[in-house]
């Protein structure tokens, strides 16, 4: 029978003790915004790596927008899927107004969530990607790619929980995937917590704000 976490900085830390093989490699952590920020700084606490948002947007097809032809995140990065564009038959007008409208709102929730602080550098560096479960992946596919583009050299996925065909789905996306439980009977991403009240974007920034004194303290 699956086991429930208390809450999401209960299965941070848990995630955190599972990723310890990474504690001393070039690592920094990447929390989906919202709910996947604060199991995110357990996991950077526990690893004593440094904290970040990784903000993504699908770009989905005009006419079936749960279908994503392309992914993007901060700095510009896009990550068109040609397979799906070119069986969509969308052109490129409406390819790049998708991309400038999902990238205006990528910008705008990084500016709000990350305040005047820079993006930690990815280049090179192994990345975790965090988020509080793993539902259908289409998230934590967008963020790999956009992790990849961004410069990430390996790029593992962490999520307390993950269902079980999305885990089989992502193998390709991420170099590694950690997953606390891979259930069988999935329903949602709530049902495998007792307490799954929604983040606010007031607890977002101030995990991040305590990240970053803390990785500025740490370097003094």
């Amino acid at each position: 029978m699956p086991v429930r976490f208390r809450d999401r900085k209960d299965a941070g830390r848990l995630l955190g003790r599972r990723l310890e093989f990474l504690r001393r490699q070039d690592v920094v952590v990447l929390g989906l915004p919202r709910g996947g920020v604060p199991v995110a700084a357990e996991a950077a606490r526990a690893l004593g790596a440094p904290l970040d948002v990784i903000v993504v947007r699908k770009v989905g097809v005009p006419f079936q927008r749960e279908l994503a032809m392309a992914a993007v995140g901060e700095g510009g990065v896009v990550v068109v899927n040609d397979r799906v564009v070119g069986l969509a038959g969308v052109d490129q007008e409406d390819l790049e107004q998708g991309e400038r409208r999902e990238q205006a709102e990528v910008e705008s929730r990084v500016r709000y969530l990350r305040g005047d602080r820079r993006r930690i550098p990815l280049t090179g560096r192994t990345v975790v990607l965090v988020d509080d479960g793993i539902a259908t992946g289409s998230t934590a596919r967008a963020a790999c790619a956009v992790a990849r583009a961004l410069g990430a050299a390996r790029i593992v996925l962490a999520a307390p929980v993950c269902a079980r065909e999305a885990a089989r789905q992502l193998a390709d996306d991420a170099d590694e995937l950690v997953c606390l439980q891979v259930p069988r009977d999935f329903g949602a991403v709530g049902q495998f917590y007792v307490d799954f009240r929604a983040t606010e974007d007031d607890e977002v920034i101030e995990l991040l704000e305590r990240a970053a004194r803390s990785q500025a303290g740490a370097a003094e």
